[in-house]
């Protein structure tokens, strides 16, 4: 059944290459642009975002697992991405302008054959001690860089539908979209560090702030420093930009000195306060884009006391007194295994306090509230306002309607990193590698789905295999 898969995905692949596309634009009737939208396109459009937001992430984790399931699941997408590439270039109505979503799109390509080249090179099993062990690590990393390509390729994609980012918007476009997306992939990272990968924090000898630290001196920093003068005089945008460059820079700094000999501070949460109200005071041209900054420096500065609150109160239940022990299983026996409970007996108060920091760490800046205000950072371009305002949509809606969106990304988040410590080999009933090569060796996983035997499996094994 696998190479079913594979093989349906190569039929695709061949005859997209085969499909006559419409040709894009330089430059479009007024008809053109407003013509409806028809259904070919909204299908591809929900396709895209279901395979490249849900389908390829949750095969992505199912690869870092072993999971069985990773193979079909990804072949899957393959095949599903090129049928959505051909309704992309098939649609009618509503006509679009040469745009970088349409090349990003060719450019997928080369991840996606070379991914699904080098399923098939690995599932046979070949060059094991020579190329295979390089051709693995080329796969991971590959397969691991799908979920930003998805992203990247649905914020082009939003852009282009809407029009948005031509000409002198470009460079807010870049401000909004970059920062607000590099700061949600620094969320899921930390998310990932502080929900399963408490043993690594703890084994690497630095506390999270010294991570953060770095972050905001170099990633943040660099960009608002840099990237929002671009010639000419100087407005009162870019110089609030520009100086919350410098300020990331000296608190990083101080962050980074702080946190030396793994130690906690508080400067990373101070940085966000600060910056959310800056924004939370950055005037713009229409009074609802200057409610939409205000909510977000809002939620910016909550951000920040959130981060000090648990930093202060919470730590030490999160970090400081759990045990070496497996990542996965970290978030849910550190008060069983601490040696606080040595006894074996769990006071009703340590219990809670504990309860209260598993609760309490889905909340600071590096997971939910992260989550929140770089979606309203990344809404909050001119363009994306004026359209709004001239949708005589109130602020109060327009804020509400970016929430669900975060409450909903984030919930794909946690969604993804249960999915990890649930499947695979960290599956509850998971069984040894030992185990697991005496199960194949035994015929006993199930044939709609198994590996293509290494040189040393016994022959009658592929014997089996052939008569399936």
């Amino acid at each position: 059944m696998a190479r079913n898969f594979f093989l349906l995905s190569v039929i695709f692949s061949l005859a997209s290459c085969l499909v006559h596309a419409h040709s894009h634009h330089d430059q479009l009737t007024d008809e053109e642009k407003s013509a409806p939208v028809d259904a070919i396109l909204w299908i591809h459009i929900v396709l895209q975002a279901l395979v490249w937001g849900l389908l390829f992430p949750a095969g992505m984790v199912l690869g870092i697992t072993r999971s069985r399931w990773h193979v079909p699941l990804q072949s899957t997408g393959f095949a599903l991405t090129l049928a959505g590439y051909v309704l992309g270039h098939k649609h009618k109505g509503r006509m679009f302008l040469k745009s970088v979503h349409g090349t990003y799109a060719n450019i997928l390509f080369i991840p996606i054959f070379a991914q699904l080249a080098l399923g098939i090179y690995l599932k046979l099993h070949i060059h094991e001690k020579s190329i295979r062990p390089y051709m693995v690590r080329l796969h991971g990393v590959i397969g691991k860089a799908y979920p930003i390509f998805g992203w990247v390729q649905m914020v082009f994609g939003c852009a282009t539908f809407r029009g948005y980012c031509r000409g002198g918007h470009l460079g807010q476009c870049l401000a909004h979209y970059i920062m607000g997306g590099g700061f949600i992939a620094y969320g899921i990272i930390m998310a990932l560090l502080l929900l399963v990968g408490e043993a690594w924090v703890r084994r690497s000898g630095r506390s999270p702030e010294w991570w953060d630290s770095w972050v905001i001196m170099l990633w943040v920093s660099i960009l608002n420093t840099f990237t929002e003068h671009h010639g000419g005089d100087w407005s009162a945008k870019d110089m609030q930009h520009t100086i919350l460059g410098v300020l990331w820079w000296c608190g990083g700094a101080l962050g980074i000195f702080l946190a030396r000999n793994n130690q906690r501070n508080v400067v990373p949460g101070l940085i966000i306060i600060l910056t959310g109200w800056g924004m939370s005071e950055h005037a713009q041209a229409l009074m609802i884009s200057t409610k939409v900054h205000t909510m977000f420096g809002y939620t910016l500065m909550l951000a920040g006391f959130t981060r000090i609150i648990e930093i202060c109160f919470f730590s030490n239940h999160t970090n400081s007194e759990a045990p070496e022990e497996d990542d996965n299983n970290s978030e849910h026996t550190i008060a069983a295994q601490s040696p606080r409970f040595s006894t074996g007996s769990v006071s009703l108060s340590e219990s809670s306090q504990t309860s209260a920091a598993k609760v309490f760490r889905h909340l600071p800046p590096f997971r939910c509230f992260l989550t929140v205000t770089r979606l309203l950072f990344m809404s909050a371009t001119d363009e994306e306002v004026q359209f709004v305002h001239d949708s005589e949509m109130d602020h109060v809606t327009y804020i509400l309607i970016m929430f669900s969106l975060s409450f909903l990304l984030y919930t794909l988040i946690v969604w993804m990193i249960h999915l990890y410590t649930i499947s695979g080999r960290n599956a509850p009933d998971a069984k040894n590698d030992s185990s697991d090569s005496m199960e194949m060796a035994s015929g006993m996983r199930t044939k709609w789905y198994s590996r293509v035997p290494s040189a040393e499996a016994s022959n009658h094994i592929i014997g089996d295999e052939e008569d399936d």
